[in-house]
Formats: structure tokens, C-alpha cells, sequence
């Protein structure tokens, strides 16, 4: 039986287009995402929750769609626009800020970057959700605190403030 021989070259460079900035990162093919954005890119918006996709805590935006971090390969993004927290901005991040805030969503707040993710993935392609398109868009985004009907209000209130340029 022959030992295995540790390979002592560091992984290939990979660029990413992260919030609008392409960066360089150093990562084996299959490092999940959500370790990349928060040890190489130093984001700490991305929450790690339960690291198999089940939680949503951990949702950033590839190409415009909601995915769970924790459980996508860094080099499957590779050539892909990445939004994390951070980076979201403009009229959508607004209206959601302003519509959690003044809906009192937050509690413990852990969870609330992939609901806001979330969130501003459904209202991008819903502008006027229902209750049963938000929740089948926040379906999988957990809130311990349980603030979902506040998370639905706000939701709301944010189709809203986008409707009216109130944003």
C-alpha cells in the first residue's frame, strides 16, 4: 500500500467578480464559497448557519439568483457576478433596509443578510409579490427569532417603497 504524497503547491489563482470587483483568490476547487468570501475576502456579512443549505443564512447572489454559500464550490462562480450583504446596493438594498428597519425585523439579526438576500432576489423578478411568492422565495431561510410575519411585512413595505420611487 503507498502513502499518499501531500502536494505542497498552493492552489491555483482563481478570479472572481465579487460586488463589482474582481478579486484573486487562492482556493481548492470545491472550498465552499462561504469560506472564501469570509476568510480570503474578508466579508463577514455571509453567515455560516448550518453548512448544508437548509438555514439561508448563508445566501449571496450569483448572476442575480438566491444560492446557499455554504454548499457552492468557489469554482463554479468563477466567471459569474457575486453579491454578497455588502455589495448589494442601489434602490432594492433602500427599500429593504428601510423597510426592515422600520418593521422592526431584526432580533438576534443572524439571519438576516439571506433573508435580505433572499428578499431582494424575489423583488427583483416580483415587484408585487403575494404572500404565496414570498414564501415560496423565503422558503429555507430560517429565522430562530421568528420574525416571519414581520420578514412578510417588510417585504411588503419595501414592493412599496419601490413602486412609489419612495426608495
Amino acid at each position: 500500500m503507498t502513502t499518499p504524497v501531500n502536494d505542497p503547491s498552493p492552489p491555483p489563482a482563481m478570479a472572481l467578480d465579487l460586488n463589482g470587483v474582481t478579486i484573486e483568490v487562492n482556493a481548492v476547487a470545491d472550498t465552499p464559497l462561504l469560506w472564501v468570501l469570509r476568510e480570503q475576502a474578508g466579508l463577514a456579512g455571509t453567515r455560516f448557519g448550518c453548512g448544508m443549505a437548509l438555514c439561508g443564512a448563508c445566501t449571496v447572489h450569483v448572476n442575480g439568483e438566491p444560492v446557499r454559500s455554504c454548499v457552492t464550490p468557489v469554482s463554479t462562480v468563477v466567471g459569474k457576478r457575486v453579491v454578497t450583504i455588502e455589495g448589494l446596493a442601489g434602490p432594492m438594498a433602500d427599500a429593504l433596509r428601510t423597510a426592515w428597519v422600520s418593521n422592526d425585523v431584526p432580533q438576534c439579526g443572524y439571519c438576516q443578510s439571506g433573508q435580505i438576500m433572499s428578499a431582494a432576489a424575489l423583488l427583483a423578478t416580483t415587484p408585487k409579490p403575494t404572500d404565496a411568492d414570498i414564501d415560496r422565495a423565503m422558503d429555507g431561510n430560517v429565522c430562530r427569532c421568528g420574525t416571519y410575519p414581520r420578514i412578510r411585512a417588510a417585504i411588503k413595505a419595501a414592493a412599496t417603497l419601490l413602486e412609489t420611487g419612495s426608495a
